[in-house]
């Protein structure tokens, strides 16, 4: 009489193929809404962020935080151009919605409540060479929802002193990793707090 049952080998082969199925769809159903509303990667492309950031860099951009916060002065943000969402731009927050900039060579002057400027203080911006010396001459002030940005290689970067300010819908997010060149691995690199006292 023929046996009944499969062979040993088959069965494993079978067990096997099941369990790959089952691996790749939980994968799928945590990889895919990570990579689409949690974390995504992001490769630094030019010298407009220099010496924070070099061309080629590797970030993994944190896409969740700003769900439940603003953006503030001094973060690093990953965001759509404003003038082509379908490229994606890394700058420095510099200015916050409501406020009133003054640009003054490479000096910015902040606003906190326009008109009248009760609040004002000038920016000690670190992560700007000392060197690049920008020629600026020009005053915004910012809606509810805008944000200015600017690189922090001022003679390099192309940003909202060219292009206006970013709407805050167009942000995406922060760097949460720097992942590659190894040898400048690191969290949230580039964030710089800004500190308090500035007053003028």
């Amino acid at each position: 009489m023929p046996p009944t049952n499969e062979p040993p080998r088959q069965k494993e082969s079978s067990n096997f193929l099941r369990d790959l199925v089952v691996f790749v769809i939980i994968a799928i159903l945590i990889v895919i809404p990570i990579r689409m509303y949690v974390a995504q990667p992001f490769v630094v492309s030019g010298s407009s962020m220099y010496p924070t950031f070099k061309n080629g860099q590797y970030l993994i951009v944190n896409e969740l935080s700003y769900h439940f916060s603003n953006p503030q002065r001094g973060d690093i943000i990953i965001f759509r151009y404003p003038l082509d969402p379908s490229q994606y731009f890394i700058k420095r927050v510099i200015g916050l919605p409501g406020e009133k900039l003054t640009l003054t060579g490479s000096k910015v002057t902040v606003c906190k409540n326009p008109p009248g400027c009760t609040t004002s203080f000038t920016l000690n911006e670190p992560y700007v060479l000392p060197a690049d010396q920008s020629q600026n001459m020009m005053t915004v002030t910012l809606g509810p929802n805008q944000y200015f940005v600017m690189g922090d290689n001022r003679h390099a970067s192309s940003d909202s002193r060219a292009w206006g300010p970013v709407p805050r819908n167009l942000i995406v997010g922060t760097p949460l990793f720097r992942l590659y060149p190894f040898s400048s691995l690191g969290v949230s690199p580039g964030t710089y707090t800004e500190p308090t006292g500035e007053q003028n």
